[in-house]
């Protein structure tokens, strides 16, 4: 409704300007039924909407955030040993139930839900990474 009030108003404007710009003459002398019709000039006001989507996740900034996920993790028992690589139950000291909790973090840092049979195979870094590398949705 708004967008067809600023049509219409441009296009009175531009009408308008054209009136004014013949000579009182020819106004004058032709009727409406011979008047030639004279194009406007092509002014419309016309809104485009642009959807962003993301440029999509980097190996590196995943990794990046699930060891800083790790590294504020309490149970993670000697973070010396925490690198790209680590298993969660043979190099960080995680039980099966941390491993939990660490899957269920990840969901909650990429806006993602990971179903059961997928979560129970992430048992370290690099699974983990590449399942969220394979997630279009994740953020």
């Amino acid at each position: 409704m708004f967008r067809a009030a600023i049509l219409r108003a441009a296009r009175t404007a531009s009408q308008s300007a054209v009136r004014a710009q013949r000579p009182a003459f020819q106004r004058i002398t032709q009727t409406p039924f011979l008047q030639s019709r004279i194009s406007t000039p092509a002014t419309s006001i016309s809104a485009i909407r642009c959807y962003a989507s993301s440029s999509g996740l980097g190996q590196d900034e995943v990794t990046g955030r699930i060891m800083d996920l790790l590294k504020n993790f309490d149970k993670v028992q000697d973070q010396s040993k925490l690198s790209a690589s680590s298993h969660f139950t043979n190099d960080l000291g995680l039980d099966s139930l941390d491993t939990v909790e660490v899957v269920m973090a990840i969901e909650e840092e990429f806006s993602i839900e990971i179903p059961d049979k997928e979560a129970d195979a992430i048992h370290s870094v690099s699974q983990a990474v590449d399942y969220i590398m394979a997630q279009p949705d994740a953020h």
